[in-house]
């Protein structure tokens, strides 16, 4: 059994310290997913029309009013002959019976159908984001996305060489001040900046979270408790489109949400709800530190630091043990997983898995909601499917494994998609909603798994930035959807071939990886390298027995 394991056990175990401080982590998911959700409200497109210039009418035109004026002003399109959304109808001859002869771009402005996703007022009626300035929407998911890249990049380094809870106080100081600069924008350009840097501060927050609460849980119910977190996560995206039809203003939104990170910094910014982890300190040789943390831990479980029984060391026997040749505290760089074996090729294809799932997502969604004004659709499928992503790992996970469920989830993705573009023109209906439909909730299972089981197999030492070029990955995927979107979408086809290509690519990648259902987290790059391949059915028989010849073991 590993030291750092042993002064674990003799701290109180999985006690009640440990079960109340996981349980208190995830309310800040709450706060976070309201954070995360906001993407969508504040870039919904609504249906819009060109406003009517009756400059631009004949004389005995201008005169109309109501539906009169917008037949004479704004063109039909389309079997559905739905107005235009850029266009005015243009006249060359003044007469009241001359039909248009062409067509130009607005004039006055757009009218928009309000409230679009519960807003009366958003970003994109604010500063007229559609049109000509419609590529300026996908422009600003696409800088989100990429703050969120960056922040997990840099402050999953930061997490190994500050610590869990410096990086988490850090960035929800961070996340308040962006939010409510964001609130205060005056301009687009502005917006588009204060976004990458909130998105930037939300995910340095979740990482380390993340992070922190899975150091605090026993192997046994690292599943469990990861699992009620993305819940939770889930419950503040279902709370946002109540909050914005009740707030009707994508500024005060954004205030709310600011407001929220704040308290969250006002409650866990104390020690006894966030503490540093005794894991990652233990494993840096932060020994003065560890010790006042798991001696807490000892005295809230009713365990004596001091005395123990006779089969097991104490808590102070356990501590002078580790310190007795007096360690200096290491930290360590991401960089050093060029020296390992096995660890960054783990690290390299659960980067790849989560790409995929983060990346296809987008083509599943188009088939359910082809339409550009859908929200309401879309989001709470998200939602749900996020919900049964979740309910299917936890039935699933801990009793077949991280690694056949992960085959499984890429396998029903490659699949889904595969189909999808096969025969789209030939399938029915109902099969291309199902098909879409599961590909898009086996996508969510393989983008929360891959997270998760990149966060057990990295070592502590540098599990903040492993962690967070995983994650990293995810976002990249699903940038690839905006910027198709700026493009006019004349890529997408090409896209969804690409990310079926990587999803089949990822079956026989996924199959390289170890199993760490039930084992403790690695705390060094050496315990990580010793986590190897085991057999991916584990029923059949380790020992053969010929009657002739000597017995002969498997090896695992």
């Amino acid at each position: 059994m590993e030291p750092e394991v042993r002064v674990l056990r003799a701290a109180g175990g999985f006690g009640r310290a440990r079960r109340l401080l996981v349980a208190a982590s995830w309310l800040p998911c709450v706060a976070l997913g309201l954070a995360l959700g906001s993407e969508p409200l504040l870039t919904a497109l609504p249906g819009h029309h060109c406003r009517p210039d009756p400059s631009l009418l004949p004389p005995a035109l201008r005169a109309l009013s109501g539906s009169a004026l917008l037949d004479a002003s704004v063109p039909r399109l389309g079997p559905a002959r739905a107005r235009s959304p850029c266009l005015l109808l243009r006249y060359s001859e003044p007469t009241p019976r001359a039909p248009p002869n062409g067509t130009r771009s607005c004039t006055r402005g757009w009218h928009y159908a309000l409230p679009a996703a519960g807003l009366l007022r958003s970003p994109v009626t604010e500063w007229n984001l559609v049109c000509e300035d419609g590529w300026k929407v996908p422009l600003e998911q696409t800088s989100h996305l990429l703050g969120w890249l960056l922040g997990c990049v840099i402050l999953g380094m930061g997490c190994d060489r500050f610590g869990r809870r410096v990086v988490f106080l850090a960035s929800l100081v961070l996340a308040t001040g962006l939010g409510a600069g964001e609130a205060l924008a005056a301009s687009f350009p502005a917006l588009l900046a204060l976004r990458l840097l909130h998105g930037g501060a939300l995910a340095g927050a979740s990482l380390a979270l993340y992070v922190a609460r899975l150091e605090l849980c026993d192997p046994p119910h690292r599943l469990a408790f990861s699992m009620g977190a993305g819940l939770f996560s889930v419950v503040g995206t279902l709370l946002l489109p109540g909050l914005a039809l009740l707030a009707q203003d994508w500024r005060l939104l954004q205030g709310l949400s600011a407001l929220a990170t704040g308290l969250l910094l006002l409650f866990w910014g104390f020690p006894a709800l966030f503490p540093e982890s005794p894991c990652w300190l233990l494993a840096t040789g932060q020994l003065g530190q560890a010790r006042k943390i798991l001696w807490h831990f000892a005295e809230a479980s009713g365990v004596d630091p001091e005395n123990s029984p006779e089969e097991e060391s104490s808590l102070v026997t356990e501590l002078d043990m580790l310190s007795a040749g007096s360690p200096q505290p290491q930290h360590h760089w991401v960089l050093e997983l060029r020296h390992t074996r096995i660890t960054w090729r783990n690290g390299l294809i659960l980067g790849f898995s989560s790409l995929v799932g983060g990346g296809i997502r987008a083509s599943f969604l188009q088939r359910l909601a082809p339409r550009e004004s859908a929200f309401y659709g879309p989001y709470f499928l998200g939602a749900g499917l996020e919900v049964a992503a979740i309910v299917f790992l936890l039935l699933t996970v801990d009793r077949w494994g991280r690694r056949l469920v992960l085959l499984l989830s890429t396998l029903v993705v490659g699949l889904a998609s595969l189909l999808l573009l096969s025969g789209v023109q030939y399938l029915p209906g109902w099969t291309l909603l199902f098909l879409s439909v599961l590909g898009l909730l086996a996508s969510r299972a393989v983008s929360i798994l891959s997270s998760l089981f990149g966060a057990e197999v990295f070592p502590t030492v540098i599990r903040g930035s492993g962690l967070g070029l995983v994650l990293a990955a995810e976002f990249l995927g699903q940038a690839a959807a905006p910027l198709a979107d700026m493009q006019g979408r004349r890529g997408f086809f090409l896209q969804h071939v690409v990310f079926t290509s990587f999803a089949i690519l990822a079956l026989l990648c996924v199959l390289l990886l170890p199993e760490s259902r039930g084992r403790g987290l690695p705390q060094s790059l050496e315990d990580s390298d010793r986590l190897r391949r085991s057999p991916l059915l584990r029923g059949r028989p380790c020992q053969d027995h010929l009657p002739l010849l000597p017995p002969s073991y498997c090896q695992a």
